[in-house]
């Protein structure tokens, strides 16, 4: 077994401890390993199901079926753009077209040093406050393509 998969078997088995090794606890032990590595681990996932006793298949349905699990990595920072109706007459589609330009990336991919992960969503519910960008769980509503570099800068 490689130095990493050690780790990451040491790191799962904590966390199954944790959860004194329920199956029905899947989608928690799957949040904390997501907390832990920014996505889950193919080597996670197949240590989940063999200390679980469950097939691979469940736990990549379950690792999948949920929006909120990555199996690639993401970001220190998630940043999403909405898009929704009010967002998008107030000029939504520039402010993300500056923030892939900026970033280097589109939306869905995440930058190659792991800073940022960039999405697009059809509503926030801010509409008001349009066009709304959220990094984290920081909401900057009015965004206009001028606004994007400061607020990038402010993460580094």
């Amino acid at each position: 077994m490689s130095e990493q998969a050690t780790r990451i078997s040491e790191k799962v088995s904590a966390i199954l401890d944790k959860y004194r090794h329920e199956e029905g606890m899947l989608v928690s032990i799957l949040q904390d390993i997501q907390a832990e590595y920014n996505h889950l681990p193919k080597d996670a996932l197949v240590e989940v199901s063999r200390r679980l006793g469950i097939p691979l298949t469940q736990v990549y349905s379950v690792a999948t079926f949920f929006k909120a699990f990555s199996l690639t990595p993401r970001g220190r920072h998630s940043i999403h753009v909405c898009l929704g109706t009010a967002c998008h007459v107030r000029g939504a589609v520039r402010v993300l077209d500056e923030v892939e330009r900026e970033l280097g990336i589109k939306a869905g991919e995440t930058t190659a040093d792991l800073k940022y992960t960039l999405e697009r969503v059809n509503c926030v519910g801010a509409c008001a406050l349009g066009p709304i960008v959220i990094v984290d769980d920081q909401f900057s509503g009015e965004m206009t393509i001028d606004k994007v570099k400061p607020m990038l800068t402010s993460y580094d």
